[in-house]
């Protein structure tokens, strides 16, 4: 098959989607099929085919974007200014991917709804659409406008992501989520029937992971110190201010540890103001984004992602993988990709204060730290395996193109 896996977001980029994209297709094309990349460039000035080389700068359809705008104006349009850059954004989207074309592609494999609703109205009959849906779009937009803008029109906003999230998600052939957590809430607040979804988990490169431990690096491991790590983008949902906290309190209990904090994002500036508000800039350093993550994983003692909403994020698999104990929040579906006292553990979201007494069990019992980190590497291997991700994906794919002809003819 000729196969195109498109993303909304910028490409290439940090984070988990990228990642899962580019070894996704290196699975596909190890099993003989012919596959693509579609994204936005660089701060969404351009839509780009990645594998071709290929790619169409807004500004050179500008008029194109202005005027769909105009003919397709929504309601919410002008009363809220969130949802008039998402509406301008998709209209460039929309048409960037128009002029590259997508007629020839077999089957279009979409990473978010917003790329969805997008191609599902471009697409010909012979083109079948799967979504994977890294994560609840509308519940984090809909936290921003109103918990973090504090917009006086969030209500239209979080009207408009809900109908968004509805649309991306029962768009496809297939809609494949990660957990049940997602599963549940695409059923339970955005209407998705449940004969719509799959669910199964991401794989993952576990082989080039392992390889990469042992690279050289310039950063030595901390001498007579506990080493906490966290991995990641530094934005308020990730829940990194919890974290410090908890690391405040517990300088007042121990001072023979020190945390890395290893990503950026658009937090970096105010939480390095917040280590420094509570004395704690011996205690935390910020690496920036690295290329050497699997070896400052092995190097650690204890993982921790404090995320008040996230989905299945690559830190705890990349943790997990490097045999770490790592400490996730009840949010999301991070409960599904940790048991309790086995291979890690969960900890409430946004509870600084049982975070830090978390850590410090951690630090203070090492043979129970060292057996979660074991009991985590072991399961990982088996879970995250690539090759029954990719058989998983495969399969998913003959369905979809069957639902399609079914449909169309």
């Amino acid at each position: 098959m000729k196969i195109l896996l498109a993303t909304f977001w910028s490409v290439p980029h940090v984070g988990g989607v990228w990642n899962y994209m580019q070894q996704l297709k290196s699975k596909l094309e190890a099993l003989g099929h012919e596959v693509d990349l579609l994204g936005h460039g660089e701060n969404n000035y351009s839509v780009q085919l990645i594998s071709q080389n290929r790619g169409i700068e807004k500004a050179k359809i500008q008029s194109l974007i202005d005027s769909k705008l105009k003919k397709e104006k929504h309601p919410f349009s002008g009363k809220n200014e969130v949802v008039n850059y998402y509406e301008t954004q998709m209209a460039g989207y929309e048409l960037g991917v128009s002029y590259l074309g997508i007629e020839g592609y077999d089957l279009i494999h979409a990473q978010d709804i917003l790329s969805t609703v997008c191609i599902d109205k471009l697409r010909a009959k012979k083109n079948t659409l799967v979504t994977t849906i890294h994560g609840s779009v509308a519940h984090e937009l809909k936290h921003a406008v109103t918990n973090i803008l504090k917009m006086p029109t969030a209500p239209l906003a979080c009207t408009y992501f809900d109908e968004l999230e509805h649309k991306g998600a029962t768009s496809a052939e297939i809609t494949i989520v990660a957990n049940n957590w997602l599963k549940n809430i695409l059923i339970n607040e955005f209407q998705v029937h449940t004969e719509q979804l799959e669910v199964f988990q991401y794989g993952y490169d576990i082989e080039n992971f392992l390889s990469r431990i042992n690279e050289q690096s310039s950063i030595k491991p901390p001498t007579n110190q506990k080493l906490i790590i966290y991995t990641g983008r530094l934005t308020e949902i990730k829940g990194i201010q919890y974290l410090i906290s908890a690391l405040s309190k517990l300088k007042e209990i121990r001072q023979d540890w020190i945390c890395w904090i290893v990503g950026d994002g658009d937090m970096q500036a105010e939480l390095k103001m917040q280590t420094k508000n509570l004395g704690l800039e011996k205690w935390i350093l910020f690496l920036g984004n690295r290329n050497d993550v699997p070896y400052l994983l092995s190097i650690s003692d204890i993982c921790v992602l404090p995320s008040i909403i996230d989905n299945q994020p690559l830190a705890v698999i990349e943790a997990q993988l490097a045999a770490k104990p790592v400490i996730v929040s009840d949010a999301g579906g991070l409960p599904e990709m940790v048991e309790h006292g086995i291979t890690g553990v969960i900890s409430p979201a946004a509870d600084s204060k049982t975070l830090c007494l978390n850590i410090n069990y951690l630090l203070t019992h090492e043979l129970y730290r060292k057996n979660l980190g074991s009991n985590a590497q072991k399961w990982a291997f088996s879970h995250w395996s690539p090759d029954k991700a990719a058989q998983k994906i495969i399969n998913t794919y003959k369905k979809a193109v069957l639902k399609r002809n079914n449909t169309s003819n």
